[in-house]
């Protein structure tokens, strides 16, 4: 009897271990800041993305593609535009100063510029912006754990160039060809203090993805002559209304124009070269336009002719046609011989073997 209550209670015991759920995986809780960082960006750029849904993604299956880095001078009039007005007047933000806003808040990310001038998303290559401001020694405040940059401290006036990657491809889809924008990177321009050349500062890189949605919100004015003629900051980007010099491609070697170009007169005409390329692709990807204005011209000049020589004309072609015709008749009815033999007449086919 005790033998059997034994055996009982540990097949008891036993099945109670068994019936005991697994141990479930223990993830680091986030905190409260964390939560409130992600709900406000996600949230926004969601709100964002739905009201402007309209971006053209570039497919990764192109058959034809070329990736060009340029630089966008702001003192060039076609680029002005991303300048002005330094400081915020009103909502009126010039390119710099709305970015700086955007990743100061947290509704984008930014990715270090790295040395050989090469773009990384990745998150081992996000930068934060406090690590910005103080390695370019950008005045600002801490309030309640909150970074605050007055707009008098934001240096927009330093930033005087872009660097830029576009993409222009070939999309086979619906045969058309398009240039679209990946990513940008504000240039700082600062003065040496020994009165010396001016140096570059790259600050960072941004996925023109992640800020497209918020440039449908900003104008930015496209002409000195009128001043009410404005457009969105996307749609200027989009229609490729900058203009900007290459001074680098996606090669195998990495090497950007300067590196194999011995000097200036080379490097210009590298650069004219690559854009003559580009215009030349784009010109005759649906077929070879000389040949095609050839034949339009003669069909005008046709039919520009009196009604007279347009008959002649047009006697004279079926004339050649039915030359043509008779000389294929004759060389289809010579593969037939005639073999005739006491007056009586056969024909014999020929047959390959």
């Amino acid at each position: 009897m005790k033998r059997l209550l034994f055996l009982l209670m540990i097949g008891l015991v036993a099945c109670s271990a068994f019936a005991q759920p697994k141990a479930r995986r223990t993830t680091p809780q986030k905190t409260l800041e964390q939560k409130k960082q992600e709900v406000r960006t996600q949230g926004m750029t969601q709100r964002a993305l739905l009201m402007y849904p309209t971006a053209l993604e570039m497919p990764e299956d192109v058959v034809w593609r070329r990736d060009i880095y340029r630089e966008l001078d702001l003192n060039v009039d076609a680029n002005a535009g991303l300048y002005y007005p330094v400081e915020p007047i009103d909502k009126q933000l010039n390119l710099f100063t709305y970015i700086f806003k955007l990743a100061l808040n947290g509704y984008i990310p930014i990715y270090e510029y790295r040395l050989d001038g090469n773009e990384m998303f990745n998150d081992s290559a996000r930068v934060q912006m406090k690590t910005v401001l103080d390695n370019y020694h950008i005045y600002y405040e801490t309030r309640n754990g909150k970074i605050r940059v007055d707009n008098s401290d934001i240096p927009s006036a330093e930033v005087k160039m872009y660097y830029l990657k576009e993409s222009a491809y070939y999309d086979q889809a619906n045969s058309s060809f398009h240039r679209k924008v990946l990513s940008i990177c504000p240039v700082m321009i600062r003065e040496d203090d020994f009165g010396g050349e001016a140096s570059k500062y790259p600050l960072f890189w941004i996925k023109y993805s992640d800020l497209e949605p918020f440039l449908s919100r900003q104008t930015v004015m496209y002409s000195n002559l009128n001043n009410a003629a404005t457009m969105t900051m996307d749609d200027y980007f989009t229609m490729n209304k900058y203009e900007g010099k290459i001074y680098k491609t996606t090669n195998m070697l990495g090497k950007t124009l300067a590196q194999y170009c011995q000097n200036d007169s080379a490097l210009k005409k590298e650069q004219t070269r690559i854009e003559a390329e580009l215009a030349t692709f784009e010109k005759n990807i649906f077929g070879d336009e000389v040949k095609k204005k050839a034949v339009r011209d003669s069909l005008d000049s046709i039919a520009k002719l009196d009604p007279k020589e347009r008959r002649a004309l047009e006697r004279e072609a079926q004339k050649t046609r039915r030359t043509s015709s008779a000389k294929a008749s004759r060389k289809r009815s010579s593969g037939t011989r005639i073999i005739s033999s006491s007056g009586a007449r056969l024909s014999v086919r020929r047959e390959r073997h």
